[in-house]
């Protein structure tokens, strides 16, 4: 228990992680009905606090689940940071269905509400990637949502690091790139700066939208060959911010953190 934060914020309070306790029929770990948010709070602010609310209340919305107001959510953050001696962190705020039957029905009761701050750890200056030979699934009613159920995500993950990668890459049934386990994916070809749309089943990613915004990167379906020959590329996530890749399947890319990145 020592490497956990001392405390988290549970249903409306500040407690001890020791203390913290979840029914065995919560429907957030037995069938994955749950959502979240990932945030940073750095030189004394929240970033992009507010874009990250009214993901959770999509994300709440499509699997039918409460959402605290936009205060509650930032008190609930604030409060278990400053609890744990925390000014700057990396915060994970958990809205899941509540305890029900062990079973996919719905569950009638309460919905738990989680918020826990960890260690806004450094990420390597560059990051290498490989693609997996699994796929995301853009019609699936999970597509784009911000879901608890990461098993994929974690095989992902596993499959891409026994390959020395911190990234895995999933294309789409279409053969489209899609994202990360954890990330979006931009690349840079002939002086182009692109991104699959969210129509590709990737996350609607935050600090994808404000590169997006700020950049005027093209949205657009990218077969996942395009990808394996970009001349550069970088991923974004609330953590990562702009992250350059070095190296895609093994091989180097020509430019790594080039103009673009930089941008």
């Amino acid at each position: 228990m020592s490497s956990l934060p001392e405390f988290v914020w549970l249903n409306g309070r500040v407690v001890r992680t020791s203390e913290a306790r979840l029914s065995p029929f919560e429907h957030g770990y037995t069938v994955g009905n749950g959502v979240f948010e990932t945030l940073a709070f750095r030189e004394g602010g929240f970033v992009a606090l507010e874009r990250h609310h009214v993901r959770l209340i999509h994300s709440c919305a499509a699997l039918g689940l409460p959402v605290p107001p936009l205060n509650d959510f930032r008190a609930a953050l604030m409060e278990v940071m400053l609890a744990n001696g925390m000014s700057e962190a990396r915060l994970r705020f958990t809205v899941s269905a509540g305890e029900g039957p062990p079973a996919t029905t719905p569950t009638d009761g309460l919905p738990t509400m989680l918020a826990v701050a960890t260690a806004l750890k450094p990420w390597s200056p560059t990051e290498s990637v490989v693609i997996v030979p699994w796929t995301r699934n853009e019609s699936d009613p999970l597509a784009g949502i911000k879901s608890t159920s990461y098993g994929g995500n974690v095989r992902a993950l596993a499959y891409a690091r026994q390959r020395g990668a911190g990234e895995a890459i999933f294309a789409n049934t279409r053969g489209l790139l899609c994202e990360g386990t954890g990330s979006n994916v931009f690349l840079v070809r002939d002086g182009r700066v692109l991104t699959p749309p969210l129509s590709s089943g990737c996350l609607a990613g935050v600090t994808r939208a404000l590169v997006v915004e700020s950049s005027g990167a093209i949205e657009q379906d990218i077969p996942i060959e395009s990808f394996v020959h970009a001349d550069e590329a970088f991923l974004t996530s609330s953590t990562r911010d702009v992250h350059p890749v070095a190296a895609i399947n093994g091989r180097a890319l020509a430019v790594v953190n080039g103009e673009a990145t930089q941008r």
